[in-house]
């Protein structure tokens, strides 16, 4: 059902370098891009991600509430995807680790303080 998901930035040259090392962790290439979007994927058949300069030309703020999950095959890989986010200067929202029966998940919130995590099912 969702075909990508869009966070904000003020910064796109720098959230397009974090993402750029971030996703290509897990195949994630550039498929589209404007003077002020662009996005990622992975797999053509599966969801992506984007980051934009607000159309209002407002500043961009990270919402309360609002994660984007990111499905990754393994604990392992959760766990090296969590720690290159904050290698590349994220912050920890949260370890990875078991959440429950059957879900593996890392949280941590990009450079714009958008909430993320990777996740496995377990």
């Amino acid at each position: 059902m969702i075909g990508y998901v869009t966070l904000g930035t003020n910064d796109l040259a720098r959230a397009a370098e974090f993402y750029d090392a971030l996703l290509s962790g897990i195949g994630g290439k550039r498929f589209m891009e404007f003077d002020s979007f662009i996005a990622w994927q992975a797999d053509p058949s599966r969801p992506g991600l984007a980051v934009t300069l607000p159309f209002d030309g407002k500043p961009a703020t990270a919402g309360n509430g609002t994660m984007v999950a990111l499905m990754v095959d393994s604990q392992e890989k959760v766990q090296q995807m969590h720690a290159t986010a904050l290698s590349l200067g994220a912050s920890d929202e949260g370890a990875p680790g078991p959440r429950g029966d059957g879900f593996y998940g890392g949280y941590f919130r990009d450079l714009d303080g958008n909430k993320l995590n990777f996740f496995c099912l377990t």
